[in-house]
């Protein structure tokens, strides 16, 4: 449960418009009433307080999700703590940190490249459990090649890089990833429930991820005028792995975050109120902050429209900001990292508005998943009075 104190008394408390709020709700709770998703959950913050926090379907309060690639926001925040710390540069070469990862020609890539996909490696396997071998994991590193030339380009790194940044924030730092993450943000943010390695007394609390709609064909893609996405490792059946108590317990850095939305939405508060926590600990410096949101990445994606990638995060940006997992109404100084079957997680500066939405629906009809989060990241953009 979200400590009380995070919750404000009233949305009008914190400048959040009731109306606009209603119909946030309406549009979250939307495909659970009709019968396509099972679950959804929904949190709205602003000035460090939550003013909504909604859940619908089989899904409670007290309810946890799988938040995937949400999670790539809150491992990359670690790695900014480490440069915070002066333990870590951008331009540093990853093989310097990680002698076992300079094989087979990928000796080159830098840590900036990690977090910006432009490493060259998206497609490297890693099974889940084998986090917890620490020679498997150094072995796996060894094994992987390069898919493209480092640094010629973008493509999506599902997992690869995250496994990496968080090897050099356990060489850096000296403890481990998941501890890391819980002594040094997790706990000074007071979210507690910020769980990387979720424990097995938790996991009867986890909504379990499904797989709901039909699939687009090459067909449905080519009327709509949109390339068909490649097929990647984000499968249904590496998502639904998760169901399982042993993954559940595995801190994967790039995509095993398990929480609330209101986690998630307070997160993002601590981001947009200077790197604070409510209580006014400071957790990242505002230099810290303003050199991670840098674009650095404006290489373009499959739909030829720029990527507009920071240190881990992505930035709204232009006109194009709804293929980049916004609403049309979030400004372009907004940032965050959506999750697989449509985890929504974002923070706008402009407003102070943050989100996080969750479902275990993980929508097969991709397009309408993207319009799903369009309108709900819509609305809720718009919410501040």
């Amino acid at each position: 449960m979200i400590d009380p104190h995070f919750v404000a008394a009233s949305p009008e408390e914190i400048g959040i418009d009731s109306d606009k709020l209603d119909a946030l709700l309406a549009r979250a709770a939307k495909e659970v009433e009709e019968g396509l998703l099972p679950a959804c959950q929904v949190a709205i913050a602003r000035h460090g307080k939550i003013a909504a926090f909604a859940s619908f379907g089989s899904a409670n309060d007290e309810s946890l999700f799988n938040v995937f690639s949400s999670t790539k926001a809150i491992t990359s925040a670690a790695g900014w703590l480490v440069m915070q710390d002066g333990k870590l540069t951008m331009d540093e070469r990853v093989a310097d940190i990680v002698p076992e990862f300079g094989t087979n020609g990928k000796g080159a890539i830098t840590v900036e490249q990690l977090f910006t996909h432009t490493a060259g490696f998206p497609h490297a396997p890693f099974r889940v459990g084998e986090w917890f071998d620490h020679n498997r994991r150094l072995e796996r590193f060894s094994e992987w090649t390069l898919n493209w030339p480092v640094g010629s380009r973008f493509e999506y790194h599902p997992t690869s890089s995250m496994y990496v940044i968080a090897e050099i924030i356990e060489r850096k730092s000296g403890i481990a990833f998941d501890e890391f993450v819980r002594e040094r943000i997790a706990k000074p943010l007071g979210l507690p429930e910020m769980f990387l390695g979720c424990p097995p007394q938790q996991h009867h609390r986890i909504i379990p991820v499904t797989h709901v709609g039909a699939a687009l064909t090459a067909a449905d893609y080519a009327a709509l005028g949109v390339p068909m996405p490649p097929e990647t490792e984000v499968t249904e059946d590496a998502l639904t792995a998760f169901n399982s108590t042993d993954a559940r317990q595995v801190p994967v850095p790039g995509g095993g975050g398990i929480m609330s939305a209101a986690t998630l939405a307070l997160f993002y508060q601590a981001l947009l109120n200077g790197g604070h926590a409510l209580g006014g600990a400071e957790v990242w410096r505002e230099r810290t902050l303003n050199d991670a949101l840098k674009v650095r990445n404006h290489f373009p994606d499959l739909m030829s429209i720029p990527v507009n990638r920071a240190l881990g995060v992505v930035v709204a940006g232009d006109e194009h900001r709804n293929a980049r997992g916004f609403g049309h109404t979030n400004s372009p100084l907004a940032f965050g990292h959506g999750g697989a079957g449509g985890q929504l997680a974002w923070g706008d500066p402009t407003n102070g508005i943050s989100i996080g939405y969750c479902t275990n629906g993980h929508d097969r009809n991709v397009i309408r998943q993207a319009r799903r989060g369009i309108g709900i990241s819509s609305r809720a953009a718009v919410c501040a009075a």
